[in-house]
């Protein structure tokens, strides 16, 4: 057959036949039987052996599959005269095992091509698809593992400060036991013996604790029993976090009770008293210092774009920048040191403000109890802290998490072309007015007509798509990321007044060297007489994403227009706009009225198949660990964190109480100290989450296709979090208050 597109339509009647020519030989003729819709065209017609960073190339639209032995009828003598034109493949499966490591299972896939390669002396050409499927496999896995460390990884380290704070909680008593027993003739030696034996037990039942409940986690968050995909990662996982607790248990058990031992006598022990001076990285600024080198670093990585992962294709090794880390964690250094420093301003230099605050819980006596605050400042700075951090950590992560599903979903749309798409078989000239059947189908909202040719941009052959620029933006979702030089509504509302306009891809821009208001002149195939022809268009915008387009190079146009200078105006693909009903139940309705004319996909199935880092690399079993650790952590942070607080200056309230303190002033006090570290944690929490989960978005850029135009906040989930930190305040302050109820005398032996 000659050059150019061969459309074959099936029909009631006997074979088509058709005239196929061959180089210095006659022409034959072979019989069209049929039409083959072949799964992964693409890939069985590519042009293999091409250089990993070539130009590709579409597959060709004029391929004939016929029998073995009527292709050697047709070509032997071919053969044997022009042999240049002939080109055999053999198409093979692999089977062996591979690691379940994507970056080690490329690497062994990439070798076994080479020793093929090495073979075969270098004389056949290996088109590795099962290689390119796990080139873009193992940066969604390392994807996965930048998004753990993240997220996850500021969780770990909060924990870590909740255990060591409640660790803490116990130092004046083990202070006084410490004296106690000197009096007794304890030695320094059986002293940090003690002091080991109680770290090394706590560790004990808290690494128990913890694997037992981090296996529960596993199986009901991820289906999987272990720690990590292979017996050496579980392993590895479980002594990292033996040893973390262990080591966090030493240092604030263990190593405080060595430093009394050895630094204070039996007389120094058993007092607490001295005024308390603010931490030398408070008087060195440290604070401001982490977070001007957050915004250093931030702006040194951002100045190129993000490039988290790279992964070079034909190249076995793959790195991470883990430079881009140095943001995040200096920011939430400096976040901490910051909300320290804020709380002790706020009970320092803030007291007028703060009296007024809290007058209204303590009355008469908020003068006192500002000034009880003051010198109670360190402890409450680190509950205002603790309390900040946990609200970061939650609000961020959860405003992550809502704005990657957010994505996945639009990329779904995305790749999907709509919730449900009808895609006409190539070659059947399909009507627009064929929208209206699929209007009246109960569940669609609806339909918008997008036409599909090929143009010509100088000698780059690319996908143009007619569409209704009155229709287009409510049944596709179109969203403004898609596009540049202006809104979706606005350069649609330009296709509509200005029908010759189109949107190109700002590669086609760049190589072409357009300015808005230029001609394009593009040459497309007529539909009368199937010659190209060449159309004039006027360049209006720029279009990065478009459903159902490829990623590269693509144009958009008005669909009339298409029509009027093509004289065709045969549809590609109708999408349908389904929300709120079930997608997956429109497409059955769909097809039932379609049968078999059509191929129907709905946005389900486009879920389930991996195509960008968006959709491969699923939060679910994450988020739900997440986000259940930190309401937990919110609830230790704001009632535990209070009540151990609270505990510590027991005496103090029971001396109070014998002086004649009513419960009624002590539970102004407790309130009062309530209300500072809970709101005021809170407060200065959210304000950090807003810059922290704008900071990792902007790291995360290339995580997201197409970027988000707005964050996702989760309402429900962060007024969930706002309820239980109350809730854990109001039990906490009411325990204390209950206990200062009990006899000064009787409270004053106990201590």
């Amino acid at each position: 057959f000659s050059d150019g597109p061969v459309i074959v339509v099936i029909r009631a009647g006997p074979p088509v036949p058709i005239v196929v020519k061959r180089e210095g030989l006659p022409d034959a003729t072979v019989l069209i039987a049929g039409v083959i819709d072949m799964t992964s065209a693409d890939s069985f017609f590519q042009n293999v052996g091409a250089p990993p960073q070539s130009q590709p190339t579409a597959p060709p639209d004029n391929v004939l599959i016929v029998p073995s032995s009527q292709w050697h009828r047709l070509f032997d003598s071919l053969a044997t005269a022009r042999p240049d034109l002939i080109v055999r493949q053999f198409h093979a499966d692999v089977v062996q095992a591979l690691p379940p490591d994507p970056a080690a299972a490329y690497a062994k896939v990439i070798r076994a091509q080479q020793n093929l390669e090495l073979r075969t002396a270098g004389n056949a050409l290996v088109g590795n698809n099962l290689g390119a499927q796990l080139a873009k496999t193992r940066s969604d896995a390392l994807y996965a593992q930048v998004l753990f460390l993240f997220l996850g990884l500021p969780g770990v380290v909060i924990a870590a400060l909740m255990t060591a704070t409640v660790a803490a909680a116990g130092a004046d008593r083990r202070r006084r036991d410490q004296a106690l027993l000197r009096t007794r003739g304890a030695t320094i030696r059986d002293l940090v013996s003690v002091a080991i034996a109680e770290s090394a037990f706590v560790a004990l039942l808290g690494a128990i604790a913890g694997l037992s409940l981090a296996r529960l986690i596993s199986a009901v968050a991820f289906d999987s029993a272990g720690l990590g995909a292979t017996t050496l990662a579980k392993v590895a996982w479980a002594a990292i976090a033996v040893l973390g607790g262990s080591l966090i248990a030493g240092l604030s058990i263990a190593l405080p009770a060595y430093r009394d031992a050895r630094s204070l006598t039996v007389v120094s022990a058993r007092r607490n008293v001295g005024r308390a001076r603010d931490p030398r990285w408070m008087r060195w600024k440290l604070d401001f210092l982490l977070l001007a080198v957050a915004a250093l670093v931030y702006w040194l990585t951002s100045r190129n774009g993000f490039k988290l992962v790279l992964a070079v294709e034909g190249v076995p090794q793959i790195s991470v920048n883990y430079w881009a880390f140095a943001a995040p964690a200096f920011a939430w250094m400096g976040f901490a040191l910051l909300s320290w420093r804020t709380a002790n301003l706020a009970l320092t230099r803030g007291r007028r403000p703060l009296q007024a605050i809290i007058r209204p819980i303590s009355g008469g006596l908020a003068g006192t109890v500002t000034a009880t605050m003051a010198r109670q400042r360190r402890l409450l700075a680190r509950g205002f802290t603790l309390v900040a951090l946990t609200t970061a950590f939650a609000a961020s992560t959860s405003v992550f998490n809502a704005t990657y599903n957010q994505q996945a979903e639009v990329d779904a749309v995305l790749s999907n072309g709509a919730m449900v798409t009808v895609h006409e078989p190539a070659g059947v000239a399909v009507p627009p007015t064929e929208a209206a059947k699929l209007a009246a189908i109960r569940g669609v909202r609806s339909v918008t007509a997008v036409q599909h040719r090929y143009a010509y941009v100088g000698a780059d052959l690319q996908d143009l798509y007619g569409v209704d620029p009155t229709t287009i933006v409510t049944a596709t979702k179109l969203r403004d990321a898609y596009f540049q030089g202006g809104s979706a509504n606005t350069l649609m509302r330009t296709l509509a007044k200005h029908p010759d306009s189109v949107l190109v891809s700002a590669e086609t821009v760049v190589d072409f060297q357009l300015n808005p208001g230029d001609t394009v002149r593009l040459r497309l195939q007529d539909g009368r007489t199937k010659q190209y022809i060449t159309v004039p268009f006027t360049y209006a915008g720029v279009a990065k994403e478009f459903p159902t387009a490829p990623s590269d190079s693509f144009l958009i146009a008005n669909a009339s227009y298409v029509a009027k200078v093509t004289g065709s105006n045969t549809v590609g693909a109708f999408l349908l706009d389904t929300s709120p009903a079930d997608s997956t139940a429109v497409t059955r309705r769909v097809e039932k009225v379609l049968g078999t004319t059509a191929v129907v996909s709905d946005i389900a199935s486009s879920r389930r198949k991996v195509g960008t880092s968006l959709t491969a690399v699923g939060l679910r079993g994450l988020t739900k660990v997440e986000l259940g650790f930190a309401l937990a952590l919110a609830a230790a942070a704001s009632g535990l964190v209070l009540w151990l607080g609270l505990a510590e200056r027991r005496r103090t309230f029971a001396i109070a109480a014998a002086l004649g303190a009513k419960p009624r002033q002590l539970g102004g006090f407790i309130w009062a100290e309530a209300v500072f570290t809970s709101i005021g944690g809170m407060v200065a929490g959210v304000l950090g989450a807003a810059v922290l989960t704008t900071v990792l978005i902007k790291i995360l850029t290339h995580v997201f296709d197409p970027p988000p135009s707005s964050l996702s906040v989760p309402w429900s989930y962060l007024a969930a979090v706002t309820l239980i930190t109350f809730a854990a305040v109001v039990g906490a302050a009411t325990m204390a208050i209950r206990s200062t109820r009990t006899s000064a005398v009787e409270s004053l032996r106990d201590l």
